[in-house]
């Protein structure tokens, strides 16, 4: 037992130890971001980053996700068995590591040589799914039944609705203009399960205030998982992440602003520059699109059902391997101080699937105006004997 007891204890300290450099690197990337500069690149967090330098962290993790939807693989069939006890494993080298890094060198080349250096080609173009990519045609697929995604929307025909049509139905089917302008902020109580929490359902909390902040505190196993958005920047602190305190950037940062523009409906208009009109189908129902484009962003696609409510919203990250959906399904709308609000949705996105489910929301509540500031490092993550 005593022996146990002293592997035990070291493999805590040995932990503690790596969450405590961490925790380091991260302070001073929020005092980095404080002055205006960069946060920290991944190969100043990571070790062994050979190919996607210069990329921040958060960027970074995307990448993975975008490997792994592209091959169907998850983190440990590229990275050694025992990665997931330390961070630091991951850096070990395997066969599979080696072979990415010269599919990246090929990618990048094609790109460059032929699409003047745009990511047209990624990943997915070729594997769309396989470990392998498939040399021989599948019948199959050439005359089986079309599979449609609905995500991919990039036809916009004539006869549609204009974009104000759609977003009057949409208000309407809140509860009116004047409704939604009455509330400025809330507060929600309900359970939350998904990847990170083994499937486990666990007590989550959210604030949220107009036109957009919002602070969702997920009650983990592992400890408390805080996202915050105070209007302009974002962050994630969480005991599984790869640092304790991630700031968000690019399209993750863009993400974060758009969930938080979509708890006050009345801000979704004026969030974009340009919108087009489109239409498609959810599980054989008929739904109307709505893509919102910005200079220098990727889309986003609002999907609304024939009674007006939003049911879906598809928002893209571009990272330095291609660009990474997050799709966010809404259910369950009630009315809350005369405004429907959804009480459950499931964010999908490439590593992983969450469900939240709302018990109780509290209308025009004050909210100390901390709850959306920089959030503290998550501290090591909790026992979970």
């Amino acid at each position: 037992m005593d022996i146990l007891e002293k592997q035990s204890r070291k493999k805590v300290e040995d932990r503690m130890g790596i969450f405590k450099i961490a925790i380091g690197l991260l302070l001073m990337a929020g005092d980095v971001m404080a002055q205006g500069q960069t946060p920290p690149m991944a190969e100043q967090v990571f070790k062994n980053v050979q190919i996607l330098k210069g990329i921040p962290v958060d960027e970074f993790m995307n990448t993975m996700g975008m490997f792994s939807a592209a091959t169907s693989m998850n983190c440990t069939d590229c990275h050694t068995s025992d990665s997931t006890s330390t961070w630091d494993k991951f850096a070990n080298d395997t066969p599979l590591k080696q072979t990415a890094r010269k599919m990246m060198l090929m990618v990048n080349a094609l790109n460059k040589d032929n699409f003047r250096g745009v990511r047209t080609v990624t990943c997915y173009t070729c594997h769309r799914g396989d470990r392998r990519p498939q040399p021989v045609p599948s019948l199959a697929v050439q005359y089986g039944e079309p599979v449609e995604d609905p995500n991919m929307i990039d036809v916009f025909p004539p006869g549609q609705p204009p974009a104000d049509q759609v977003f009057e139905k949409y208000v309407q089917a809140l509860g009116g203009a004047q409704r939604l302008a009455a509330l400025t902020a809330f507060t929600a109580k309900g359970t939350y399960d998904g990847y990170d929490t083994d499937q486990a359902k666990v007590a989550v909390e959210i604030f949220a205030k107009a036109p957009a902040q919002r602070t969702t505190i997920v009650h983990a196993p592992f400890g408390d998982s805080v996202r915050v958005f105070d209007g302009r920047a974002g962050w994630i602190a969480s005991a599984d992440k790869p640092s304790p305190l991630m700031p968000l950037t690019g399209g993750n940062l863009d993400g974060a602003k758009i969930d938080a523009i979509i708890a006050f409906p009345a801000g979704i208009k004026q969030a974009f520059n340009q919108w087009r009109v489109s239409s498609t189908t959810i599980k054989d129902k008929d739904v109307r699109v709505l893509q919102g484009t910005n200079p220098r962003q990727p889309p986003v696609n609002f999907y609304f059902d024939e009674s007006g409510l939003l049911v879906r919203l598809v928002r893209f990250a571009d990272t330095a391997v291609g660009r990474v959906p997050t799709q966010i399904d809404f259910a369950d709308y009630r009315e809350v101080s005369g405004v429907k609000m959804p009480f459950l949705w499931t964010t999908t996105w490439t590593d992983g699937q969450s469900t939240t489910r709302l018990s109780e929301v509290q209308p025009n509540v004050q909210i100390d105006a901390a709850r959306f500031g920089r959030p503290a490092p998550a501290p090591p993550p909790k026992s979970q004997d």
